[in-house]
């Protein structure tokens, strides 16, 4: 993410099993993983392999038809399953087939299956449900000018569809979304199929995700849009999904992603994924956002004149830097934020830096005179303060970003830009597809730089002030009281 602006079982049992049911079991509650910043997202017990998400869209202020399909198997035994699910009327569930009855803890949906579930089984859990888009700005659906598109970090993919909604708990994603003819469905990964149902003035697109992804790197978009393809490196093909009317409008500004991602290639590796494009919507949302394959975009960052072509070239490539930090290579915790955030605020400041308009030596110079403040106000990078109730992009605060990304600079400046560049290439090539930690980035820096750098980047991770920089004695912090 990059902020932009000035973010019953559905048929019954018998009532001797229901009884049995309710002598046995306590009262369902809202569980979690115990996330330091959101503790009830996740659920403890299973781990999901793919989800099957199918939604009918009318109009982005009718709640649409759902069905969501989840295939994972049990970690330990359950009495119960939870999913997150909010902002939908559910309908029926089902467990490995089976009616569950179902009931909700706070944001949680609870479902019972016929029988306890033993660990390492498999489990098939089918919902059918609504999905509401009209549950205001703290995220999931965006309403735009002429239909919906996702927005889900870092708290709200389950304001979408029931998930296991953690980063650490990352799936594949099939998509199926009929649309009335007039609109077009746009998702993750790559189309599959593309079915006409004139009898019913609709069509159903298809999309699968290649590789697993996080619930909050979802995305669907629907509107009146033109989806434009192009080449980038390798021959890989490249979709942007604009507003139709918009095209001749935004085309200088997509053309630019081919030498965007060769630029990235040579500095980090091969594309992670299987596709890559920016939907830009016809919406205010204050942020930019990495979902995978498809980063979501405000129309208003390119069309609007207050912003410098420098800085949106650079914003482009925050987002497209995510694709492998964040996307690709997921945090473990919403505490290792900093390693997406500072990852893509490097890379939007070295390529800024490479346009000849704001050098990345100043950046961080000015980085580092706000430091504490920043600290002070949000907590150190590694260890974020939780965001205030009810300001649910809150966590999103700058020391996570240029405060994140001067660690990086700190790094480079302590072993080399060589090593440095090693690194960063070891790091997203032997963590594609997997969930990491601040812990496993400080032993592969370690590893890199023939010597233990824990006590280095401690305090620069953990404490509540900046450390000194090094080969920059000269450069200062206004302290805080």
């Amino acid at each position: 993410m990059r902020l932009t602006s000035p973010r019953l079982r559905a048929a019954l049992l018998g009532a001797a099993s229901l009884t049995l049911v309710a002598a046995v079991l306590p009262p369902p509650q809202a569980l979690g993983i115990g996330d330091r910043l959101f503790p009830e997202l996740g659920n403890p017990g299973y781990d999901v392999d793919s989800y099957d998400l199918s939604f009918t869209f009318k109009d982005n202020r009718t709640p649409l038809d759902a069905v969501t399909v989840i295939k994972a198997r049990t970690l330990t035994k359950l009495d119960r399953v939870n999913l997150d699910f909010a902002r939908g009327t559910v309908r029926s569930a089902e467990i490995n087939g089976r009616p569950a009855p179902f009931a909700t803890a706070g944001e949680d949906l609870v479902l019972t299956p016929e029988r306890p579930l033993a660990a390492d089984e498999p489990l098939r859990i089918t919902i059918h449900h609504t999905s509401d888009p009209r549950g205001g700005g703290d995220g999931g659906w965006v309403r735009t000018a002429d239909g919906l598109a996702m927005a889900n970090q870092a708290d709200a993919a389950h304001r979408v569809f029931p998930c296991n909604d953690h980063p650490s708990d990352k799936a594949l994603f099939t998509f199926r979304i009929t649309a009335p003819h007039g609109t077009t469905a746009v998702a993750n990964g790559l189309p599959v199929l593309t079915t006409d149902r004139a009898a019913a003035g609709a069509t159903t697109w298809t999309y699968r995700t290649v590789h697993p992804m996080a619930t909050e790197l979802a995305q669907v978009s629907l509107g009146a849009s033109a989806v434009l393809r192009r080449e980038g490196p390798h021959g890989l093909e490249l979709r942007d999904v604009v507003p139709t009317a918009d095209k001749k409008l935004l085309e200088p500004w997509l053309k630019k992603t081919p030498a965007q991602m060769e630029w990235m290639e040579k500095r980090v590796g091969r594309y992670p994924f299987e596709t890559y494009g920016v939907l830009i919507a016809h919406a205010s949302t204050g942020f930019e956002l990495e979902t995978q394959t498809l980063s979501l975009f405000e129309r208003g960052i390119f069309t609007d004149p207050g912003y410098p072509e420098w800085y949106v070239d650079s914003i482009m490539v925050h987002e497209l830097a995510h694709q492998w930090f964040g996307d690709s290579v997921t945090p473990r915790t919403w505490s290792d934020l900093w390693l997406n955030e500072g990852h893509a605020t490097w890379y939007e400041a070295l390529y800024a830096d490479g346009l000849g308009t704001y050098s990345l030596e100043r950046r961080m110079r000015e980085a580092y005179q706000r430091s504490d403040q920043w600290r002070a106000a949000g907590g150190p990078p590694a260890e974020p303060k939780a965001a205030a109730p009810g300001e649910k992009i809150g966590l999103f605060r700058p020391v996570v970003y240029d405060g994140a990304a001067l660690i990086l600079y700190a790094l480079r400046q302590k072993i080399g830009t060589p090593a440095f560049e090693d690194l960063e290439r070891r790091w997203v090539s032997g963590h594609a597809d997997q969930i990491v930690g601040t812990d496993d980035f400080v032993r592969l820096a370690s590893q890199v730089a023939g010597e233990d750098l824990t006590a280095f980047l401690q305090p620069w991770l953990y404490g509540r002030t900046t450390p000194p920089m090094p080969g920059h004695p000269e450069w200062s912090a206004p302290k805080t009281t």
